[in-house]
């Protein structure tokens, strides 16, 4: 009759040879120096059973004889960790046995419908097993179907040319219980490919070889030449057809392998979870002595500090709860935080759980540990319902310092955005954390509440809270309307509706009611980068030369900004230009030291990034607010890496300056507000209100205010695989950051002068593992890369003389970059096989070119001064 699968020769001995290779190296390099190594065998087969009622259910013994173990690349003697070895010596006398003990599968119409094995084999070697029997499974006709093997139920495509069979498996349709996790934003994640494809060639309708490859390719997506690749392959041939064993008479299977072996039981085909036992691995406090001098508070801001924080996390995550809680409870106090860092960055419950049964809201002393908790899970990479379900319930409960309770209630904000990007917004945890948080707003009544809900607003971009964003914009007081206006700022401009452009458009034109400069040129950024009409860009540049002098040149800056640098809306802003020669648009006074200016610190192949800095002045030349940004970005998406906004309001008085119009009013104030990796943090008050700002200024040292400390998980890729020869491979990548990022505002009455410098200093550290675990042999590579920097932001002001000198510089200093990969094969004994690269540079210092106007701006402040030092009252 005729078959729709391969059909075996009754009587007869099928002798093959086999082989699985495994190699592991960089992306792009040639397989001749991989790592890896090739487990070969022969591999005898023969028919057992046909069915008497369909000739295409055949029952099949599967035999592996002979096992070797060797390099899959010639290497000399010295480097070749098997010589001398037997292969019972390598993979370990039960195991070899194991192996060998035969198989049995029943194929109907090519696929196979049962896998007999038996029960208490390791599964290290079933699944070696599972990867030879999955490629007895083909069909002889061309054609898709989700068809189940050791890779789990995949999508399976065959194409058949006359003796030759090609099957397709799409790795990405696969259903098999695998860990893996990601980090939350696609620029600081790795990309993923994996293919697979097998070629069969028939003869006298049975295999005559077969040919098999899977590739898995795994690149960082702001640095492509980060990355690793793993390619697997498998031989099967046949060397000769010999008389063999007759046929069991029997009318069903289950006789035949009762017959056979009582012991056989029928196992799934696909791969079960398998995981080599570590034997020489220290303990989690030994560990943690190990780096511990690496993560004093004063070494935060090298290399080795964040690379002592990615393997710490990765140890916390093997760890028991009372593990970890040994640690916290016995540390000093100088180190807890950078332990709390790396506690909460590891995201499993047990962590989880030892942290928040450490830390208590009640009590005001743990503040500084408290808050770093909070940071380090808005910076969660891959955050659980569990973290937000947990949040909500302290910040419910009682909270000892209102800086945390409102720290509490911004980190909710973004771990709802974290968990709705990625299809979470269901959740129970997290309708019930974005009711409370829409509810409060609605309901708030005291200014201070409403301020950290609009935080939290900011941080989780609901489109439902857009509404009551436009409600505070419009008819807030001025920091609460800032706020409100700076947070629909960070929507997606394809949420922002008509209504809100409407309300911008008042507020810009203070059709209603007279709105502060702040509010009015947010307003107007909002409406230019959220494809303005024809109408809106008119208006807008009409305004300008009627607006009070330090806006309008704000505005005129903000316009050029957008045509230098070729925005979305500069081609309206071009055609309404053209269209307005008759306004004497060139005539407007271009008085005033207001600036806005955007430029590229890297164009790179994967990413690029810009610096954007602008500062708006009151008209007496006190700063109202300097804001300065840098954006990540490839082709496919965007990160806010980091803003940094000094504000400032009613410091007039001290320079016994007159406040601008509509601004008589203001309370003294000065602060911060920072933006890290799309998180927006707590703002920090520099001083609140005329007597706290004397008292301040009297004691003025200048120190600046740390706004943000401590160690940060960026980059936080695990995905493994099972590889269909039988092995299990794993990818992990990690980049962690230690930052340090302090400001300050100055002045000096003596010089009329007032500076703020905000530091950043930062380093990197990113590992790369890629692994093949077989319970005899590790073979992988490790790849590292890392880089420290410091960027400085420092503005000048002097107010003698109107307009008054202005002076913006932005430096970077030298900055070593370090990049190193290890390829190895490991045995447990401890034998281990490696190979070496590394790479140094250095980049050169940048002083970042801001505007001309800058530039000489700068000569005129730093030529004017003969002695710039002594004291600054």
């Amino acid at each position: 009759g005729h078959t729709t699968g391969p059909s075996l020769n009754n009587d007869k001995l099928y002798k093959f040879a086999y082989s699985a290779e495994v190699y592991v190296d960089r992306v792009k390099a040639s397989l001749q120096k991989s790592a890896g190594y090739r487990i070969s065998s022969a591999v005898d087969v023969n028919l057992l059973w046909r069915n008497p009622d369909n000739d295409d259910d055949q029952l099949v013994k599967i035999t592996i004889k002979d096992v070797q173990v060797e390099n899959v690349n010639e290497r000399p003697a010295a480097e070749n960790i098997f010589k001398g070895k037997s292969t019972e010596k390598i993979i370990g006398k039960d195991y070899l046995e194991a192996l060998q003990r035969p198989i049995v599968v029943e194929l109907v119409r090519g696929k196979v419908q049962t896998f007999y094995s038996y029960q208490n084999e390791p599964g290290f070697t079933q699944n070696i097993k599972r990867g030879l029997a999955s490629l007895f499974q083909l069909q002889l006709h061309s054609g898709s179907s989700r068809e189940v093997d050791i890779s789990g139920k995949c999508n399976t495509t065959y194409h058949v040319r006359q003796d030759q069979v090609t099957k397709i498996k799409d790795l990405n349709s696969c259903e098999i219980e695998r860990k893996r996790f990601t980090s939350h934003n696609r620029i600081l994640d790795v990309g993923t490919k994996g293919t697979s494809a097998t070629v069969y060639v028939l003869e006298d309708s049975f295999i005559k070889s077969i040919k098999a490859e899977e590739n898995f390719v795994f690149v960082l997506n702001y640095r492509r030449k980060t990355g690793a690749k793993i390619v697997s392959k498998q031989r099967l041939e046949l060397k000769s057809v010999q008389a063999g064993m007759g046929l069991i008479a029997a009318k069903q299977v289950a006789g035949v392998i009762k017959t056979l072996d009582p012991n056989y039981v029928a196992i799934p085909l696909e791969a079960e979870p398998v995981k080599s036992e570590c034997k020489k691995c220290p303990s989690l406090s030994e560990h943690w002595q190990s780096i511990r001098e690496h993560m004093h508070p004063d070494k935060l801001s090298k290399p080795e500090a964040a690379k002592s924080f990615l393997s710490f996390i990765q140890n916390i995550r093997k760890a028991t709860k009372e593990e970890i809680l040994k640690i916290i409870r016995s540390e000093k106090q100088e180190f807890l935080p950078q332990v709390v860092d790396a506690v909460t960055s590891a995201q499993t419950p047990e962590s989880l759980e030892a942290v928040l049964e450490f830390l208590d809201f009640k009590d005001a002393s743990t503040f500084i540990l408290q808050e770093r908790f909070l940071y380090a899970c808005g910076f969660a990479s891959h955050p659980s319902e569990m973290l937000l379900k947990s949040l909500t319930e302290k910040f419910k409960g009682d909270v000892a310092k209102e800086e945390i309770r409102e720290t509490l209630v911004i980190v909710m904000g973004a771990l709802i955005k974290k968990l709705c990007d990625r299809d979470g917004c269901k959740l129970p945890a997290v309708m019930e954390a974005k009711r409370l948080i829409l509810n409060r707003l609605e309901k708030a009544s005291k200014d201070d509440n409403v301020q950290m809900y609009l935080l939290a607003l900011k941080n989780a971009l609901l489109p439902e809270g857009i509404p009551v964003l436009l409600k505070y914009a419009e008819s807030g007081e001025g920091p609460i309307s800032s706020l409100a206006a700076t947070a629909l700022q960070r929507y997606d401009p394809s949420f922002l509706t008509k209504e809100v452009k409407e309300t911008m458009n008042r507020i810009y034109h203070q059709t209603r009611k007279v709105h502060e400069k702040t509010v009015r040129t947010t307003a107007a950024a909002i409406i230019l980068n959220s494809n303005p009409s024809y109408m809106e860009v008119k208006n807008i540049l009409l305004s300008i030369g009627e607006l009070p002098m330090e806006m309008n040149k704000y505005m005129l800056s903000m316009i050029q900004d957008i045509l230098h640098f070729e925005m979305p809306s500069s081609k309206t802003i071009r055609q309404v230009l053209k269209d307005m020669r008759a306004h004497n648009y060139d005539r407007v006074s271009k008085m005033g030291s207001s600036s806005a200016y955007t430029g590229y610190i890297t164009r790179g192949p994967d990413v690029s990034s810009t610096y954007s800095l602008d500062i708006l002045y009151s008209g007496s030349g006190i700063l109202r607010r300097s804001n300065m940004n840098i954006h990540v970005f490839d082709r496919n998406a965007e990160l806010h890496a980091i803003q940094v906004v000094i504000e400032a309001q009613g410091l007039e008085s001290i320079i016994a300056a007159t406040p601008d119009e509509g601004e008589e009013n203001l309370d003294s104030f000065a602060g911060m507000s920072a933006i890290l990796f799309d998180f927006q943090l707590r703002p920090v008050t520099f001083f609140q209100g005329y007597g706290d700002l004397m008292s301040k200024m009297l004691s003025a040292t200048g120190d600046a205010m740390n706004v943000v400390k401590g160690l940060v998980l960026l980059t936080d890729f695990l995905q493994e695989i099972q590889l269909q020869s039988g092995p299990t491979a794993s990818a992990e990548f990690m980049g962690g950051l230690a930052i340090d990022i302090s400001g300050g505002m100055e002045f000096s009455l003596w010089y009329r002068e007032s500076k703020t410098n905000v530091k950043n200093r930062i380093a990197v550290f990113v590992a790369g593992n890629t692994e093949v675990d077989s319970f005899f042999i590790k073979t992988g590579m490790e790849t590292t890369l890392e880089a420290e920097t410091a960027l400085d932001f420092i503005s000048t002001v002097q107010f003698s003389q109107y307009p008054f000198l202005v002076c913006m510089q932005m430096d970077r200093v030298n900055s070593p970059f370090r990049t190193h990969m290890t390829k190895y094969e490991s045995l447990p004994s401890g034998r281990r096989y490696t190979a070496r690269r590394g790479k140094a540079a250095m980049l050169a210092g940048n002083e970042y070119p801001l505007h001309q106007e800058n530039s000489n701006m700068c000569k005129k402040v730093f030529g004017t001064k003969s002695d710039s030092a002594g004291s600054w009252f």
